[in-house]
C-alpha cells in the first residue's frame, strides 16, 4: 500500500513497538509502503532520533544482505526511578504485611500499566544480553516474567512444584529453600529448554535465593545457560544469600509487624543504568 510520509511513519511506528528485539529486513518496509530504501531509510531515522529523545528505546541498524533494523526497548534513568519510586511507595503500606515477613503484591503484579512498566525496565536493563528465554516459577511470578518476555520478543518457561500431565515427561530436582532450610521439588517438562539455551530468570520476591538458586540447578540438568537474574523485591533481613550476581528494583531493608511498618528502599538496578 502506497502511504505518505506521515501515515507511513505511525505505521511503521507501531510495526516496531509490537516487535521489539525482532531484526526486520528494510525491504520488508519498502516492499510494505511501495517506497524505495532511501526513504525508508530517511523514515528509520526520525522514528530513532525520537524514541532516543522521547526514552522510549533505539534502533539498531545492521548492515549487509542479512542485514535490517532492530527496535530495542529502553527505560531512561528518570523513568525508571519513577517507577521504582511508585512500587517503594505502593509496598510500604502496612496493610500489604503478610506473615513471615512477605508482602501482599498481587494488585501489583496483577495491574497490567505496572507490569508492563517493570517489563520494559528489566528488559532495558538486559538489553544487551543474549537472551533466548525468560524462566519463572509458578504462581507469582508468571505475570512479571510475560512482561520482560514481551519487551525482550522471547518465549517464557514455567517451573512448577508438582507434575502437570499435559506436559510430558519432566526433569525434576530437589533443592532447599533459603529461608525456611527445608528440602522442596521444581520441576520442569523436558521439551521445555534446549541444551545451550541462554536463560533470564525473574522471579518476584527473594529472600535468601533458595528458589532461585534452585532454577539455576535445574538449568544444569538442561546444560541451558544463565544469562542473568532479575528480582523485583529482595529482602535484606537474611543472614545468609544464596544468590550474587542478580538485578533487584526495591530492597525490603526491615519489616515490623508488631509495629505494623515497612521500610523499603530502591534496589541495586541504578547501578546497571546506561
Amino acid at each position: 500500500m502506497k502511504l505518505r510520509r506521515s501515515s507511513r511513519l505511525v505505521d511503521m511506528t507501531h510495526y516496531l513497538l509490537e516487535h521489539p528485539h525482532q531484526l526486520v529486513p528494510l525491504t520488508f518496509f519498502a516492499e510494505r509502503y511501495q517506497s524505495a530504501k532511501s526513504s525508508i531509510s530517511e523514515d528509520l531515522a526520525i522514528i530513532k532520533q525520537t524514541f532516543e529523545q522521547r526514552g522510549i528505546g533505539t534502533l539498531k541498524t545492521l548492515s549487509g544482505a542479512a542485514g535490517g533494523v532492530q527496535y530495542i526497548p529502553k527505560m531512561s534513568a528518570e523513568e525508571a526511578k519513577m517507577t521504582v519510586d511508585y512500587l517503594c511507595e505502593q509496598l510500604a503500606n502496612p496493610e500489604r504485611l503478610l506473615p513471615g515477613g512477605y508482602l501482599y503484591m498481587t494488585d501489583i503484579l496483577g495491574d497490567p500499566r505496572i507490569i508492563n512498566k517493570i517489563g520494559r525496565l528489566y528488559a532495558s536493563l538486559f538489553a544487551e544480553r543474549d537472551i533466548d528465554v525468560v524462566m519463572t516459577i509458578a504462581t507469582k511470578g508468571i505475570p512479571l516474567a510475560y512482561a520482560v518476555a514481551h519487551f525482550l520478543n522471547v518465549p517464557v518457561v514455567i517451573v512448577r512444584h508438582d507434575n502437570k500431565v499435559t506436559e510430558g515427561s519432566m526433569v525434576s530436582i530437589n533443592y532447599v529453600s533459603g529461608s525456611s532450610k527445608r528440602i522442596q521439588t521444581m520441576v520442569l517438562a523436558k521439551r521445555s529448554l534446549a541444551e545451550g539455551t541462554n536463560v533470564l530468570i525473574v522471579d518476584d520476591f527473594m529472600k535468601a535465593g533458595g528458589t532461585i538458586n534452585g532454577m539455576i540447578s535445574l538449568l544444569n540438568e538442561f546444560n541451558a545457560q544463565l544469562a542473568g537474574i532479575g528480582v523485583l523485591v529482595e529482602s535484606e533481613e537474611t543472614s545468609e544469600r544464596l544468590v550474587d550476581e542478580y538485578i533487584s528494583l526495591v530492597k525490603l531493608s526491615s519489616v515490623n509487624i508488631k509495629e505494623k511498618q515497612i521500610t523499603v528502599r530502591e534496589g541495586n538496578y541504578i547501578s546497571f543504568m546506561e
